[in-house]
């Protein structure tokens, strides 16, 4: 493994509990990074703490809810330093469904963690990243948001949003010497994956010419590069984790 300086730096991983987020604040550790890891699952948020050691603290957010991340984001300047890096991964697949039968609160709720969960973090974070004149901020996207797949239109949209949003972000914050880019993965190996059919991840590894399911150390490994300071011109940009998927 290549060890990317992030030394100094103090990370925020929204999902950092457990899947992509985990793996990243795993690998910010590793990188001589401090990480607070955000989850609204705090059984997994103590398990995770515990396996990353002293460099990792934890607070419990709801990212859906504005109100419990701006609590969040105080709580963890006050007990851990400024916040320098930040990876939103926290996130919901949603039922797999055509759209003329999608649950109405289904459709909300995964609109409301996936678009609105990542602008409230962005939202929170980026007044002091400003303030200092420096920031590295990563949004998960999926490759479901440039192709859309079937059967999981709000998902795939939600997805699109967040790239339209990094997109926009990244050009307002410039001149900032604040980084705004978001990678677009092929499905991973991680717990979303409870939430669908055997049959509809069957359909997404099918599309996947490397002929697997990404693994989440190797989303680790292009995030790390994205939130250090060596990256100091690329922004408002799309990283593709497809596995060859995508032709754009």
């Amino acid at each position: 493994m290549n060890k990317i300086d992030l030394n100094g730096e103090h990370a925020v991983v929204t999902g950092g509990a457990q899947g992509l987020g985990f793996a990243m604040a795993r690998r910010f550790v590793a990188s001589g990074a401090t990480v607070t890891l955000w989850d609204i699952d705090e059984t997994l948020l103590q398990t995770a703490r515990e396996e990353l050691g002293d460099a990792a603290t934890v607070q419990a957010a709801d990212v859906a809810d504005w109100t419990s991340v701006k609590a969040a984001c105080a709580a963890t300047e006050k007990e851990s330093g400024k916040i320098s890096i930040l990876v939103n991964s926290a996130g919901i697949a949603g039922p797999a469904a055509p759209l003329d039968t999608y649950d109405i609160d289904a459709w909300k709720k995964v609109i409301d963690i996936n678009v609105n969960g990542t602008f409230h973090v962005n939202r929170a974070v980026i007044p002091g990243m400003k303030a200092r004149n420096y920031g590295r901020i990563v949004n998960i996207a999926s490759v479901a948001g440039k192709e859309g797949n079937p059967n999981a239109a709000a998902y795939s949209a939600s997805k699109a949003a967040v790239m339209g949003l990094t997109k926009s972000l990244g050009k307002e914050l410039a001149e900032y010497n604040i980084a705004v880019n978001c990678i677009t993965p092929a499905t991973a190996q991680t717990r979303i994956l409870e939430q669908l059919t055997a049959e509809h991840i069957e359909y997404m590894r099918s599309r996947i010419p490397r002929g697997r399911l990404l693994e989440v150390d190797e989303a680790a490994a292009m995030v790390a590069w994205l939130v250090s300071r060596e990256n100091s011109f690329t922004t408002a940009a799309t990283f593709d984790l497809s596995g060859g998927r995508t032709t754009y």
